[in-house]
């Protein structure tokens, strides 16, 4: 058994949870180009007529005539394609610049996920040299806050902006909050940084995602994004060890300056070598982008997600007696005396918390229902199929992954008596698999195309995992806890970034933002929400079960450690505690298999949808319906002018301009 100085923070009073994230750099943008009249009718500018179909181009009616009955329906195609997710004919990076474009994404992408856990081993140096242990809640709590309720407005911020600058400024972002962190003179500070980082890494992961996109062809895409599944694993594994690194042998604060650095690097790259194709929403009117920016549902959004997060935050302790174990950087033997925020469920502050959260949430909704056109997630994207089931695997798998990957620590100490850090190197099986599996799926779906049925073969694999370690017992050999993990972890790598690929695959590319967006929200509140949930069941089950030994007091269980509250029992009923223990956490464990169960339900909803074969073209109602929240870049007056990304084209009065000139004005290099 561990001593009381070398402890797990107390199950109890969770530290925070690991997080499985303005406007100057607009000047990047080419000058707004004005439509030509009938552009839209011009080859050249379709999906359909860029992978060299020989298919004829269709004259711009002539007014006073009718329209040749033989091209109309050529017409609605020539506008439907504007909403195909097929790729468009514009210039991919290659050799050195493709290397590094995709490095700054993987750099990027890297810091934010080693900040999830670099500051776990931190926090005790924290706390220790601004004398702040109340606070300690926050030094993770403000990071998801900000980065899980800015993630859908960056989606529609990679909508309607520049990809390029958007990306820029949340690196920028992150950068200013760990420089901020690094230099806090007081945890106030320090908590500050910590939410400009989630606000930062809200961009980052969402833009990560957008710039493959643009970089490399829907084909290829696959290995390259399963990549970002590696990148996840390498920084869970380094997170914990650089952290506890920094801290012994230099200073905590060289956990965020070390992001000043790459990060740099990852911003000069992204500044001077990437490269996007301009889209007609960058082109429209301030005005117009800011009224697509959906304020209403922003500002019923952003609250609701503070108001839940922190109502799960605060809540659920039986018995407002809130201390955190000693740990040897606090340099004392006792239980610190301090106390922390926190308070019962029926708490009129939960309840007023988790209200307001519920009522915003409807609220929310309610915008995206009646407001569809400039909805931050526009219904008829939520109505696609593969999007839909894609969420909910999504919720349900960043759910299910933090519950096991938070509380298998625990057991390790707390069942088997082993180190923090030990605890941590045990659990390297599953993060090691996770990297290995999106790697092998990424190389897998490259060769055949499809996503769905590793997705389907994943979340199985994942639920018989999760199984196997709801069978874990006070003897259980490494052989069985390692194949366990192993198991769980492959399945994990195989469905991980299913979803997105998803998004990319049945949405238009000035949408794949907000799909991404959406599916990296619902991972983040998730895995936040289930953390709460995980912590008050071991809460209610070890209250019941040691309620029955001699002696037992909750204010006992309230102030001690995973490894503590074990040492705090007379010797004769230890074992009897460690058995009350390892069921609680089976129970726990017992949600995760329920999630992961559930996860199987959206594979299997999931579309068989190829990455190498183009998607069919999109519905004329959508067309009306669908674009018409891009619309009103340009004022169509006397001139006649197509709507910049309109959502129908209306009939120039006057004579089109000759094809030669509108073809010399198509092929003009135009980069946002």
């Amino acid at each position: 058994m561990t001593s009381s100085t070398d402890t797990y923070p107390s199950p109890f009073i969770p530290p925070s949870p690991p997080l499985s994230p303005f406007f100057f750099f607009l000047s990047f943008s080419s000058p707004p180009i004005r439509p030509l009249p009938f552009s839209s009718h011009l080859r050249g500018i379709h999906p359909t007529n860029m992978f060299g179909r020989d298919k004829k181009r269709q004259d711009p009616p002539i007014p006073g005539q009718a329209p040749d009955p033989a091209n109309s329906q050529d017409d609605i195609n020539s506008h439907t394609a504007e909403l195909t997710p097929a790729e468009t004919n514009h210039e991919y990076p290659t050799g050195l610049r493709f290397a590094l474009v995709l490095s700054s994404v993987y750099i990027s992408i890297f810091l934010v996920s080693l900040d999830r856990l670099i500051v776990t081993t931190a926090i005790p140096a924290i706390t220790n040299e601004f004398d702040s242990l109340p606070d300690v809640g926050w030094y993770g709590s403000a990071y998801l806050l900000t980065s899980c309720a800015f993630q859908l407005l960056f989606g529609k911020l990679y909508r309607f902006y520049p990809i390029r600058a958007v990306y820029a400024i949340s690196v920028l972002l992150f950068e200013i909050g760990s420089a901020l962190c690094g230099a806090a003179p007081s945890s106030v500070a320090f908590i500050l940084g910590r939410a400009i980082q989630g606000v930062g890494s809200a961009g980052i992961f969402s833009g990560g995602i957008v710039v493959i996109v643009y970089a490399v062809p829907l084909h290829r895409r696959p290995f390259w994004q399963g990549m970002i599944g590696a990148v996840f694993g390498v920084s869970s594994v380094l997170g914990p060890l650089v952290g506890g690194a920094f801290t012994s042998n230099v200073t905590w604060r060289w956990c965020f300056y070390i992001n000043l650095p790459f990060g740099g690097v990852a911003l000069a790259i992204i500044i001077f070598l990437l490269r996007i194709p301009a889209r007609p929403e960058t082109n429209a009117s301030t005005k117009t982008k800011l009224s697509q920016l959906d304020a209403p549902g922003t500002i019923a959004l952003l609250p609701a997600v503070v108001s839940l997060l922190l109502a799960l935050e605060w809540g659920g302790l039986t018995y407002p007696v809130c201390c955190l174990p000693t740990y040897p950087l606090f340099g004392r033997d006792t239980l610190s005396t301090r106390w922390l925020t926190s308070y019962k469920w029926n708490d009129r502050r939960v309840i007023a918390l988790l209200t307001l959260g519920i009522f915003l949430g409807i609220v929310f909704i309610l915008v995206q229902a009646f407001m569809p056109k400039t909805a931050t997630i526009p219904p008829r994207i939520f109505k696609q199929r593969s999007i839909l089931a894609g969420f909910w695997t999504t919720i349900v798998l960043g759910s299910q992954m933090m519950i096991f990957v938070y509380f298998l620590p625990i057991w390790f100490q707390a069942i088997q008596g082993v180190s923090a850090v030990d605890s941590g190197i045990r659990l390297l099986p599953t993060t090691l698999s996770i990297v290995v599996a999106s790697i092998s799926n990424g190389v897998f779906v490259t060769k055949i195309g499809y996503y769905t049925p590793t997705m389907i073969a994943g979340t199985a694999i994942c639920a018989i995992g999760g199984g196997l370690l709801t069978t874990l017992q006070l003897d259980t050999g490494m052989p069985k806890w390692i194949g366990y993990q192993i198991l769980y972890g492959f399945g994990q790598g195989l469905c991980f970034q299913a979803p997105n690929l998803a998004a990319q695959t049945v949405l238009p590319k000035n949408e794949v933002a907000i799909g991404a967006s959406l599916m990296f929200f619902s991972q983040i509140l998730g895995g936040a929400i289930f953390i709460s949930v995980g912590q008050n069941v071991l809460n209610n089950q070890l209250l019941q079960r040691l309620a029955k030994l001699p002696g037992f007091s909750p204010a006992l269980i309230q102030s001690g450690g995973a490894t503590t509250l074990i040492d705090s029992f007379p010797a004769q009923y230890r074992h009897d505690v460690l058995v009350a223990y390892n069921e609680s956490l089976r129970t726990v464990f017992r949600v995760g298999l329920v999630l992961a169960a559930l996860s199987v339900i959206g594979a299997a909803f999931m579309e068989w949808r190829s990455v190498k074969k183009e998607a069919p073209d999109a519905k004329p109602a959508d067309v009306e319906n669908g674009m018409a929240d891009a619309a009103d870049a340009t004022d169509s007056k006397s001139d006649g002018e197509t709507l910049a990304a309109g959502s129908t084209h209306q009939v120039d009065e006057k004579p089109a301009t000759s094809s030669d000139d509108a073809a010399k004005e198509l092929h003009r290099p135009s980069h946002e």
